[in-house]
């Protein structure tokens, strides 16, 4: 059954309601279009995530089949296809259809339950809706990054160097050196890397934003170390001439997050360190935290995590009472405080700050 033939709007069990009013005269030229596939070329327009678009098109699924009093079992192909007008109308939140919906989200935690109203909140002001004054996203509790101890790190980098996997170095040294998201990591192209000038820009970073970022001469070490390694990858797969990945797994293919988080499992056995505790993105906090210890500014660890907006970055001030501790008897402890520092001269001064990041091994 169809939308057309199974819902029109004069049936008593329709998709649609003609209680509401029109669309707005930006999406009058979509009117006749199907409201789905619409929408989510708008989210692909803003940029949004892959990530994004799957969880806002799981909460827009369940929002716009959810049944009202009277109606009949509705279908996601028929749903999915009906007409931008007459989705406007479905999607009145004055009609009921978005309290039913919530009624349905009860099980939820904050975090999930707020994804679920941000996704269809999104969707109702495309169509020119408001969304209604009594929906209340749950607070949610404040939790701060999570980040290696010394010694974890420690233990870390002793498993990844003596591990068999011979990719198990190379990712730890460049998530911690780089503060690279997993994603990113698995995309870098071989193109991508300048060993020369100890960088490699990320191409397409979350947001659709390019960056670069910088390497320590551990880094470099690390890679190159690698290199030979992935050439002969490639060779005995064939892969060398198609696959121009910098990270290739035992079968010549690119490395995938899932990949790269079971090789991090296996390395959290191995350092002691529960796994619910080491995951690709604590190796990016840790970089992030590693660098605000060190003197780096928030506009530079912004810059290099490749955030959209300092409020992002800033979490990381929140430092809690044990680290700053250690912080303080640290550089109470360091050989240079009793020594007046050297007079910077005016170059010094105006030394540009992703140079920050090159001297932190």
């Amino acid at each position: 059954m169809t939308y057309r033939e199974g819902y029109g709007i004069d049936s008593p069990n329709s998709l649609v309601s003609d209680r509401n009013p029109t669309i707005p005269l930006r999406l009058q030229r979509l009117s006749s279009l199907p409201w789905f596939d619409c929408w989510v070329q708008q989210l692909r327009i803003e940029k949004k995530s892959k990530h994004t678009i799957r969880a806002y098109t799981l909460a827009a699924r369940t929002f716009s089949t959810t049944r009202l009093p009277g109606e009949a079992e509705p279908s996601w192909d028929d749903v999915s296809e009906i007409p931008v007008i007459d989705f406007h109308k479905r999607a009145n939140p004055e009609m009921g259809r978005m309290d039913a919906w919530m009624n349905t989200l009860g099980e939820l935690g904050p975090s999930s339950l707020n994804a679920r109203i941000a996704a269809v909140s999104h969707l109702l002001k495309w169509l020119g809706h408001g969304v209604p004054d009594w929906i209340q996203r749950p607070s949610k509790r404040k939790s701060l990054p999570r980040t290696l101890g010394r010694s974890e790190l420690s233990r870390l980098r002793d498993a990844s160097g003596n591990s068999e996997d011979p990719l198990a170095s190379p990712i730890v040294t460049i998530l911690l050196d780089t503060g690279l998201r997993v994603s990113e990591l698995c995309g870098l192209d071989i193109e991508d890397v300048d060993l020369d000038d100890q960088s490699a820009l990320v191409i397409g970073g979350k947001g659709e934003k390019d960056r670069t970022v910088l390497f320590t001469d551990v880094t470099v070490r690390a890679v190159e170390s690698w290199l030979p390694i992935r050439k002969s990858r490639a060779r005995l797969t064939g892969a060398d001439d198609s696959e121009r990945a910098l990270l290739l797994s035992s079968r010549g293919r690119r490395m995938n997050p899932r990949s790269v988080q079971k090789l991090i499992d296996r390395l959290a056995d191995a350092s002691d360190i529960p796994r619910s505790r080491l995951s690709p993105h604590t190796l990016r906090h840790t970089f992030a935290t590693g660098l605000l210890e060190r003197g780096a500014d928030l506009v530079t660890i912004q810059r290099l995590l490749g955030h959209s907006s300092i409020a992002t970055t800033r979490v990381y001030l929140e430092i809690g009472d044990q680290t700053l501790r250690e912080i303080y008897h640290r550089a109470q402890n360091s050989p240079h405080v009793s020594k007046q520092p050297p007079a910077k001269s005016p170059e010094d001064l105006h030394e540009p700050r992703e140079e920050i990041a090159r001297t932190i091994e």
